[in-house]
């Protein structure tokens, strides 16, 4: 409910007020179940953003081994491809995992459980994205530039993943949380 919305007639939200349940403080005019039902519409929503990208560079490189100059490339840019193939396929998994654990544990009052576990597994396939992304930078570069500029470019993608999808949001969390135990 937006702000200025009226209070609620439901019982279930008119017993509690917006207080810390489990150490979070409660920011809307939600029920548990309002709040988990908008958690796991968010997660699987901004899982599914993510999957057509990681479909789309799984189908890419499974098409790799198949060109013509596959044959010619050295035992680091396979080592790199495999990489990147092995990372995208665990990402894959990991970020398709949500839809099926919500199919196959859909009514069963699993909510809290679901979004917990879809949590945990969108996260292991973020990690692994980003791995597939750095040596997937790793061999196009060494390609393209040789060995040591790859070897420059894969830390500064790595590096990039780890501030922005890592860093940032945990410096931010703790932040948080420090001024919540300030209260």
């Amino acid at each position: 409910m937006g702000t200025g919305a009226p209070p609620s007639t439901d019982p279930e939200r008119a017993s509690r007020a917006p207080t810390a349940a489990d150490g979070v403080e409660r920011l809307r005019d939600e029920t548990d179940t309002e709040r988990l039902d908008r958690n796991l519409i968010e997660l699987l929503q901004e899982v599914r953003v993510v999957q057509t990208g990681v479909q789309v560079l799984f189908a890419f490189l499974l098409t790799v081994p198949f060109s013509a100059r596959f044959d010619q490339i050295t035992s680091f840019q396979r080592g790199a491809y495999f990489a990147a193939l092995a990372g995208t396929a665990a990402a894959c998994v990991l970020l398709i995992a949500p839809t099926s654990v919500h199919r196959i544990l859909f009514r069963m009052g699993q909510k809290e459980y679901m979004v917990q576990l879809s949590n945990r597994l969108a996260i292991g396939g973020l990690l692994s994205l980003a791995i597939a992304m750095v040596a997937a930078m790793l061999l196009v570069s060494d390609v393209m530039f040789g060995m040591a500029a790859a070897i420059v470019i894969g830390l500064a993608t790595a590096i990039a993943f780890g501030f922005v999808w890592a860093a940032l949001p945990l410096r931010r969390r703790r932040d948080v949380r420090a001024a919540r135990r300030r209260r």
